[in-house]
């Protein structure tokens, strides 16, 4: 086995990538508007009842028909995953760690084709298709590395007479419920890390974006995976998802998602169900208002390609994207120009052309979401760059910047989940600090200065799970920026990293007298 190393990302600038790109552009479009079913235990099952998944870009477009799953089909699946749990549990870690290591490969062979996808049905431009792809790839890779070095448990101490043992096992069901903006890294990670751990999954994807988990099914059963260790039931959260957070044989609920959403599956997984003989596990990861803190001893080019990626990269739809940016007052009006300078320059289109820089957003509640916050920041502050909209035909937003805020507007401390970041001034760094620190969110941050005690200080001070220095405050990659926040943004579980797969089983000491 050779050591881990992150999937590299594709150079669009060679012609063969390019070319590759668009063959696998043509496979999907082979495939647009198919029917997809449920999966239960192995068992391929069609309902009447279909989400409609759409691409964003193009609203007209059918990326695919997908089967909705109901409680009898969730409550089915709950049976299916408990019966593959008592053989799975027991199957040799070595084995389950191929299984993902075999996926990866797959995947790897079909990557551009799944990019392709992610651009339909997700709405991503090529550069962001192609990271979400490669993230996958990582988590399978890595987490099947991880799975070999906890397969023989933690050393602990002896005394004469005696042999103590501390291993781990897993412990049961896994509900995963998975988000549309990561539709495939995501969904893929919060699956195998279960799986890799000798747990059984029933997954259920974003309503949004179902066809790409599909096709991440059709991964596993490759791979090799047994019939009911992963449960394909989408369907709507009202009509399944609090019945599979309230079941009794629930173990695990891993969740990314809307804040709202978290507190509520973390409320319900507290309450303990007749016939319920465990406390539930909540892994949750529940988004984030995130501030880039740009010192007058900054970099100011830096700064501002480091905000624009951050804020605009696949239209902010990112739970670590910059929203914020808290600039010293001295060089908060250059900072200014320099960013909508660039925003300005940024393309706006279908995702599906390689010239574009931003796509769509995701569906038209987005949009309108979107809308309204430009709306109250035009009475909060003033529109700087952007505040349009283009929805002829698909769900586009231009990106928007909206100067002279205060650090506590509600445009500044609301998840937008939109192309749109807020600029306030501090007086000097100790105050851009406290503003940075205030608000009720703690994933990502970033700080621009050349000044190393600042940036020490930042790293005491700063509380986020993810802090970036002189660089942007997105693009966390496994194995090397384990992925997860603080405060309200979540259990700050940090997937991508080392302590991520404990969380999935639980520790048992077994001592023998000799």
């Amino acid at each position: 086995m050779i050591p881990y190393k992150h999937e590299p990302f594709t150079d669009f600038t060679k012609e063969e990538n390019k070319a590759a790109y668009l063959e696998g552009l043509k496979t999907v479009e082979g495939y647009l508007g198919k029917e997809y079913p449920i999966i239960v235990g192995g068992e391929r099952i069609f309902t009447e009842d279909k989400t409609r998944s759409y691409n964003p870009s193009n609203v007209e477009e059918t990326v695919g028909l997908v089967s909705k799953a109901n409680k009898e089909h969730a409550e089915k699946a709950m049976e299916a995953a408990k019966e593959a749990f008592k053989t799975w549990r027991d199957t040799d870690p070595s084995v389950r760690a191929d299984v993902l290591f075999r996926a990866a490969a797959i995947t790897r062979r079909r990557k551009h084709e799944f990019s392709a996808l992610l651009s339909k049905e997700g709405g991503k431009p090529w550069k962001e298709a192609d990271a979400d792809t490669a993230e996958a790839i990582d988590f399978m890779e890595y987490y099947a590395r991880q799975m070999l070095e906890l397969k023989d448990g933690k050393k602990i101490e002896s005394r004469p007479g005696e042999y103590n043992k501390f291993n781990y096992l897993p412990i049961g069901v896994s509900v995963v419920i998975s988000p549309w903006n990561f539709a495939f890294a995501i969904m893929a990670g919060t699956t195998v890390a279960p799986v890799v751990t000798g747990n059984t999954v029933l997954l259920k994807p974003s309503s949004k974006t179902p066809v790409i988990a599909y096709k991440f099914m059709e991964v596993l059963e490759e791979a090799g995976l047994p019939k009911g260790v992963v449960n394909y039931i989408p369907g709507s959260s009202s009509e399944i998802g609090d019945f599979l957070i309230d079941h009794k044989d629930t173990s695990l609920i891993s969740f990314t998602g809307s804040r709202d959403v978290g507190v509520s599956i973390y409320e319900r997984a507290a309450k303990v169900h007749k016939g319920q003989n465990h406390l539930k596990r909540v892994i949750a990861e529940m988004g984030g208002k995130d501030t880039i803190v740009v010192d007058s001893e900054g970099d100011l080019d830096l700064a501002a390609d480091s905000i624009v990626q951050s804020a605009f990269g696949f239209s902010g739809q990112k739970c670590s994207a910059c929203s914020r940016v808290i600039a010293v007052e001295s060089v908060y009006d250059e900072l200014l120009e320099k960013v909508v300078e660039r925003t300005e320059k940024l393309t706006v289109g279908d995702s599906t052309d390689h010239e574009n820089y931003m796509g769509p957003v995701i569906d038209e509640n987005s949009l309108n979401k979107i809308k309204k916050y430009i709306e109250i920041g035009k009475k909060e502050g003033r529109i700087v760059a952007g505040g349009t909209t283009d929805e002829e035909k698909g769900h586009f937003v231009h990106p928007t910047v909206i100067a002279d805020l205060k650090h506590n507007d509600r445009v500044m401390q609301e998840e937008i989940f939109g192309p749109v970041v807020g600029f306030s001034k501090a007086k000097d760094y100790d105050e851009a600090l406290e503003f940075a620190n205030d608000t009720d969110y703690g994933l990502t941050g970033a700080v621009i200065s050349n000044n190393r005690e600042k940036l020490e200080q930042a790293r005491r001070n700063f509380l986020v799970g993810n802090l970036y220095f002189n660089r942007g405050c997105t693009g966390a990659i496994v194995g090397y920026q384990p992925f997860g926040g603080f405060k309200m943004s979540g259990t700050d579980s940090k997937a991508g990293g080392p302590d991520y797969l404990v969380l999935h089983l639980q520790g048992r000491t077994t001592s023998e007298m000799l």
